[in-house]
């Protein structure tokens, strides 16, 4: 086991790395920005280091100043959370270069996933559904006609390089066509660099779901069920559940020994998590985030198991703690992504938070680094806190949901808190009818 890990992030996902790494008993090393000095994982941690000024590509993505920290307080391991370098390949290579262990996937396993063609070539060779469509990059206009007419419109262009609708674009025909390729091929070109796109068919109806997966590096996985992500607005999730109101007990196990079986046959590290579209009883593969999710614990709270604890084991060579015959699956849970941002126009609402007051009882969780007097900074991501809900089904969940948001108390800036008091009194809602299209409708009608 590791004596001394360094957390590679901030916020609520930093906390929660210390946590675990404090339950396990190893000592932890907080890095921060100037604008963060005083985070409540900074207080917490046994040790801290600042690694430069607010903005995350001199801090947070500071590669240099992270490795370098690292030799200061001889941390032995890197748990990079979420975001920032969690999925970046050169920095896992870096790492070991200097006998740092980096709690996560080999580099190679984050390099293939990070390309979303050579993902979905991968995914396909594995034995994982697929989206039909092009093969690779498309070369040209002329090749893309091609491809749409073969698999019929409408169809949708996609950034090999990124992801988080950008340099994404639907086309429903041929006259769209040209200009959708031309404008996600500039913006993709923009956001990451690299102008590649590919080509699928869209899906009109469809909902997210995901299966989380584990596995030990030497050919042994297994998969902890699967989440429905399908509350989205721009492509970012807002509501997760497990399990997913949409599958049946049939459809869970059959996606989840698909995905576990070809992360055991890729020999892949660590926690990660296999996504996709779902419509009409059929799974089409998305994309792979080689890392923790944001929305890890509502399957921490279904299953019993700590996933961070996991992924500490597996880093340090202690294999998987139980096999798939030994996974469990407990009741229902939700989990809300509360953010900093104004309810109904969305924009990020950072400033000193007067007041705040967690929801408490059965099947509650809040994950945050908040406390009353912090000040949000401007320079980061919006998300402040997770509340997660637990109960014996989905109906006891969402009446326990409901009480644990009419509790929540947070003063001094605007929060998403309201969205989802409107969300869990929603009929569709309640009845589990929804999907990735509809959290934007239900906002555009207002």
């Amino acid at each position: 086991m590791f004596q001394k890990i360094l957390i590679a992030n901030r916020g609520e996902i930093a906390l929660r790395v210390l946590r675990a790494a404090k339950e396990l008993g190893i000592a932890t090393v907080a890095v921060h920005s100037t604008a963060d000095a005083d985070a409540m994982h900074v207080r917490l941690a046994d040790e801290s280091v600042c690694i430069g000024p607010p903005p995350s590509r001199e801090s947070y993505l500071n590669i240099h100043q992270i490795v370098a920290a690292c030799e200061i307080t001889g941390a032995d391991a890197i748990h990079p959370g979420y975001g920032f370098l969690s999925e970046n390949a050169k920095f896992a290579e870096i790492l070991e270069a200097h006998n740092i262990t980096f709690i996560g996937p080999k580099a190679e396993h984050i390099r293939i996933m990070g390309d979303k063609i050579e993902a979905k070539r991968t995914a396909k060779r594995l034995g994982i559904p697929v989206v039909p469509g092009s093969d690779g990059a498309i070369s040209d206009e002329k090749e893309a006609k091609r491809i749409a007419a073969s698999i019929g419109y409408p169809v949708i262009i996609k950034a090999s390089a990124g992801g988080g609708g950008r340099g994404m674009k639907v086309a429903r025909s041929e006259a769209d066509l040209e200009i959708a390729l031309a404008t996600a091929k500039a913006e993709a070109g923009a956001a990451f660099g690299d102008d590649a796109v590919y080509i699928e068919k869209y899906l009109e109806k469809p909902r997210h779901i995901e299966v989380q997966i584990m596995g030990d590096g030497a050919g042994k996985a297994i998969h902890l069920g699967e989440r429905d992500c399908s509350l989205q607005r721009r492509h970012q999730k807002v509501w997760e559940e497990a399990n997913s109101p949409a599958l049946n007990s049939a459809d869970r196990d059959r996606i989840g020994m698909v995905c576990a079986n070809a992360i055991a046959d890729l020999g892949y590290s660590g926690a990660g998590t296999i996504e996709f579209l779902y419509e009409n009883g059929e799974f089409y593969f998305i994309e792979m985030n080689t890392r923790l999710q944001v929305e890890h614990p509502v399957t921490e709270a279904i299953t019993g198991l700590d996933l961070v604890h996991e992924q500490i084991r597996v880093a340090s060579g202690g294999g998987l703690s139980l096999t798939q015959d030994e996974v469990r699956f407990n009741g229902h849970a939700i989990e809300c992504r509360i953010n900093a941002e104004d309810p109904k126009t969305f924009t990020p609402s950072p400033g000193t938070v007067t007041t705040f007051h967690t929801p408490g009882g059965l099947g509650i969780r809040v994950d945050s680094a908040v406390y009353s007097g912090y000040r949000i900074p401007p320079y980061y991501d919006s998300l402040i806190g997770k509340l997660i809900v637990h109960g014996r089904n989905r109906v006891e969940c969402m009446m326990r949901l409901k009480r644990a948001l009419d509790e929540f108390v947070v003063d001094g800036i605007k929060t998403t808190l309201p969205l989802f008091q409107e969300l869990v009194t929603n009929p569709d809602i309640a009845n589990g009818d929804y999907d990735i299209h509809w959290l934007e409708k239900h906002l555009a009608a207002g």
